[in-house]
């Protein structure tokens, strides 16, 4: 059987003989030189291409890494404990005098004051009072009683004058300035009461002068000797003094007179009455501070 086209499929192999490797080209197929054997495709082997190093991938330089920053902080949660900044406390300035056309109110202006008094001159009870009813804040800061916050180891002065009572005076007086100064940093008048001497400059009005400043108005409650002995009598405990050591106070404190502080004799005063003249004395020290 003849194909139509291309040569005829060669004859199965026979036993005993290996595959053919070549069959007749089909009937009519042109022979001769120069005629490409039937199946050659006109296209002869193509030789291998000749070797060349391989070409490096281009080096791409590395992604700058960003420079390291400092952790942020996160920001801080909402404070709902309440808490209130508070100024710093700083020395007392002297407190500027009004204008000539107007009274100066002193219960309504914060205010430094120091009451000073020998034992018996109801310091503690005017200072009070005068606290109670002032028209803005006002804090009462006692000595005596910052003093015996020291418990063990309390050093009384009754049983004698010595470095370790002297210091813990000193002691009590610093701490009552610093709660004086940081009150009235934060709009809190502050009367103190003391028994300072005039003759001891340093550990007295000197030292309050520094722990509070130059704006602490000083005041001095000195009533007789015959009142302060009978309001000495009516205490009980360390605050009672032996009738000798209250007039011995009594005669030092008689140094304030001549100094230029102001000085109320309350003898003849009830607390309430003590504490107007106090408002009065203050009145005239806001317009003309005095020089101590």
């Amino acid at each position: 059987m003849q194909h139509a086209v291309g040569s005829p499929l060669p004859p199965p192999p026979q036993p005993g003989h290996g595959p053919r490797t070549t069959w007749a080209p089909a009937a009519g197929a042109p022979q001769g030189p120069g005629v490409p054997p039937p199946g050659f495709s006109g296209v002869g082997p193509v030789p291998p291409a000749p070797l060349t190093p391989p070409v490096p991938p281009a080096q791409v330089p590395a992604p700058q890494q960003p420079a390291p920053q400092p952790p942020v902080a996160p920001p801080p949660a909402p404070d709902v404990s309440g808490h209130v900044t508070l100024p710093p406390g700083g020395p007392v300035g002297v407190p500027a005098a009004p204008p000539a056309m107007t009274a100066p109110d002193p219960s309504a202006t914060t205010l430094a004051v120091l009451l000073i008094g020998p034992a018996g001159a109801g310091k503690t009870s005017v200072a009070k009072y005068w606290a109670d009813h002032r028209r803005v804040p006002t804090a009462h800061i006692s000595l005596d009683d910052v003093r015996e916050w020291v418990r063990s180891g309390f050093a009384d002065p009754q049983t004698g004058w010595n470095d370790h009572s002297e210091a813990q005076y000193r002691l009590a007086r610093r701490t009552c300035g610093f709660a004086a100064r940081n009150f009235l940093a934060n709009g809190i008048s502050c009367i103190l009461d003391d028994a300072v001497f005039p003759d001891r400059p340093v550990v007295g009005l000197g030292g309050w002068k520094r722990h509070v400043g130059p704006g602490l108005l000083p005041v001095v409650l000195l009533p007789g000797l015959d009142i302060v002995l009978e309001r000495n009598a009516e205490r009980s405990g360390n605050r009672r003094l032996t009738d000798e050591e209250v007039a011995r106070i009594h005669g030092r404190m008689a140094g304030w007179y001549g100094s230029g502080l102001p000085i109320i004799d309350n003898s003849q005063l009830d607390v309430p009455g003590t504490a107007r003249v106090l408002d009065e004395v203050l009145a005239r020290a806001i317009a003309s501070p005095p020089n101590w």
